[in-house]
């Protein structure tokens, strides 16, 4: 099993990525603050299912990776650091906005938030390089199966990004209202956040590749 303190890392990863502006926090604030809080979890139940497609894919891709050309890993770790110095650009670079300045989006049907939030979350580039990049740093062949690692890293990102989404969709309304009126937070916030994924990174690319 992948040790303790190697799935700290991790869901503080996850915990990063989820806070980083993208896609999905940018359409469930929007969705929360334009239809209020009932569709902006319906929204989020749809993009928890599309999670699970992300986390099989890359459970049953990595575990065919990893026991057929091992030395792919070394590419994957080089992408996965470059990913996260990307994002640590995106929140750093001057005029980069708030994903609380929420878009004007019409009323929907619960059938249709459930799928506008699925269809969302499995087009979301910034998930899709997470579970292919990163995930491969926190799999150690010699701890067991390489798809039940992967399912239980999948699981801990489901878990993180659903408690982090579900209090945005929550109190969407009243964090845009805050940030408002405290910009100086926001810009701390990016910072300290653009500098922790520099510092992943730099983890990322120091570690000894793993072998099977």
């Amino acid at each position: 099993m992948i040790p303790a303190h190697d799935l700290l890392i991790f869901a503080a990863a996850c915990l990063l990525m989820v806070l980083t502006p993208g896609p999905n926090m940018i359409y469930l604030i929007s969705r929360s603050i334009c239809q209020g809080r009932k569709a902006g979890i319906t929204s989020l139940v749809g993009v928890v299912a599309g999670f699970f497609v992300h986390m099989f894919a890359a459970a049953a891709g990595l575990t065919a990776v990893f026991l057929a050309v091992p030395m792919a890993y070394e590419a994957l770790k080089w992408a996965g650091a470059l990913y996260l110095l990307w994002m640590a650009w995106q929140a750093l670079k001057p005029g980069a906005r708030s994903p609380f300045e929420a878009r004007d989006l019409a009323p929907d049907s619960t059938p249709k938030l459930m799928l506008m939030g699925f269809m969302t979350s499995v087009l979301n580039p910034k998930v899709a390089m997470f579970y292919l990049s990163i995930f491969p740093q926190f799999i150690t062949p010699e701890h067991g199966s390489v798809f039940i690692q992967s399912l239980v890293l999948g699981f801990t990102q489901i878990t993180v990004s659903f408690s982090v989404n579900l209090l945005i969709a929550l109190f969407a309304s009243g964090i845009a209202v805050w940030f408002a009126r405290n910009p100086t937070w926001l810009i701390a916030q990016r910072f300290v956040m653009g500098f922790v994924l520099a510092g992943l990174a730099i983890r990322l690319l120091l570690e000894q590749r793993k072998t099977v």
